[in-house]
């Protein structure tokens, strides 16, 4: 009776969104599957705040669906692909180790064309209907791979810049501008040395502005000419590195050791791939108040991160299940919390039903926390197979 009546009532909420009956039914029947399942969800384990969340969705998921996650926490990402490559070797193709990943670009790539995934499945999780694929190209190209279904997005990060508005007013709004500036201001710039994700995608962002056909980044590196086609870059590099931080010697570890060294006002501009990060440095007295974030004119590198399901899980109906409720609004809100995660939401604000926009509205917002409005000119990922490119032909340069 009580199951009748939660199936009825899951029906017809999913009619009033376009969705058939038939779908409703199957949608029923994994949640069906899924009851008793644990979910063995690989995902990197090095940030208090995101295992706190992981733990939080983990409690809700149980009371909601009888659904047990067991947050495996990773070290490397390219671990939990390593163990299923393992596993395809071994011919474990119907008792695998992992349920759910963590994943975007390069462990994506690999695990889709090798066909050790299972789907598609995320264009059919009820809660896909919030997702707007047209919004954000990144939605359906990880890194330049086709998502297809493949994964279930999660969240987004977009690249900000920080500067404290007391020293520096106008900050520098593009590759060329920050250039300048570097030059008449000798000493107050500086990026994470590549291979650190940061300093790479600093190279991206730069090769983006730098080069006039801005398309040719969606194809694959070994399909144009690199060495033509990057001599801006290393042109642009070539001027910066001599007045940057330390004359280019030497490079910060990464977001949290800029900060720190615009704090101290060793340099001007900082930049994180984290909106909240210049709100909760303030928060915890890192950061002065006057500090604030943005962005370049032409806009900045942004991506998406995903969920995927391994083709060998034992437990896909309960991965799925996990993969919708994180795709829910309620879970969508609580990871966007700056004091929480502050991961951005994936979600369509106007796909969103009202009660959930009024929440997403009320949502308190750090003091240098850009709105959704000031994110939205964004630039896409690079194919993937331009990161050790670059990397490469970076450190060849300038490695020390």
């Amino acid at each position: 009776m009580v199951l009748d009546m939660i199936k009825k009532m899951l029906t017809l909420s999913l009619i009033t969104t376009g969705l058939s009956y038939a779908y409703a039914d199957n949608w029923q029947a994994t949640l069906d599957e899924a009851k008793g399942q644990t979910v063995n969800f690989n995902a990197w384990g090095g940030a208090e705040n995101i295992n706190d969340y992981i733990e939080w969705a983990g409690k809700n998921i149980k009371e909601k669906y009888g659904v047990t996650l067991k947050h495996v926490k990773l070290v490397d990402t390219a671990d939990a692909i390593g163990r299923v490559l393992a596993e395809k070797a071994a011919n474990n193709v119907n008792n695998g180790s992992i349920d759910l990943i963590w994943l975007n670009g390069e462990n994506f790539r690999s695990l889709k064309e090798n066909n050790f995934l299972h789907g598609p499945f995320s264009n059919d999780l009820p809660n896909y209907r919030y997702i707007d694929e047209s919004s954000n190209k990144s939605l359906t190209l990880d890194f330049g791979t086709a998502v297809e279904g493949m994964e279930s997005p999660w969240g987004k990060a977009q690249v900000i810049f920080i500067h404290d508005t007391e020293t520096l007013a106008n900050p520098p709004k593009s590759m060329a501008e920050l250039l300048a500036y570097a030059k008449e201001n000798p000493g107050r710039v500086t990026y994470p040395e590549p291979p650190q994700f940061l300093g790479t995608t600093f190279l991206k962002q730069a090769l983006y502005e730098l080069i006039a056909d801005k398309t040719v980044l969606a194809n694959p590196v070994d399909r144009v000419d690199f060495k033509q086609l990057t001599q801006p870059l290393w042109e642009f590099f070539n001027e910066l590195h001599p007045v940057s931080w330390r004359s280019g010697t030497t490079f910060p570890s990464g977001s949290e050791e800029m900060i720190r060294l615009l704090d101290d006002q060793e340099i001007d501009v900082a930049f994180s791939f984290d909106t909240s990060a210049a709100s909760v440095q303030i928060s915890k007295g890192n950061l002065s108040d006057s500090v604030r974030s943005y962005i370049f004119d032409q806009g900045t590198i942004s991506n998406t991160h995903f969920l995927a399901i391994p083709y060998n899980s034992t437990a896909t109906a309960g991965a799925e299940v996990v993969a919708n409720y994180f795709l829910s609004p309620e879970a969508q809100l609580q990871k966007q919390d700056s004091t929480v995660w502050g991961d951005l939401t994936v979600l369509n604000y106007e796909k969103m039903e009202k009660e959930h926009q009024a929440l997403f509205d009320k949502q308190p917002r750090g003091v240098a926390t850009l709105t959704l409005e000031n994110l939205s000119n964004s630039v896409p990922e690079p194919h993937v197979s331009w990161v050790k490119a670059l990397e490469n032909e970076w450190r060849l340069r300038y490695a020390n």
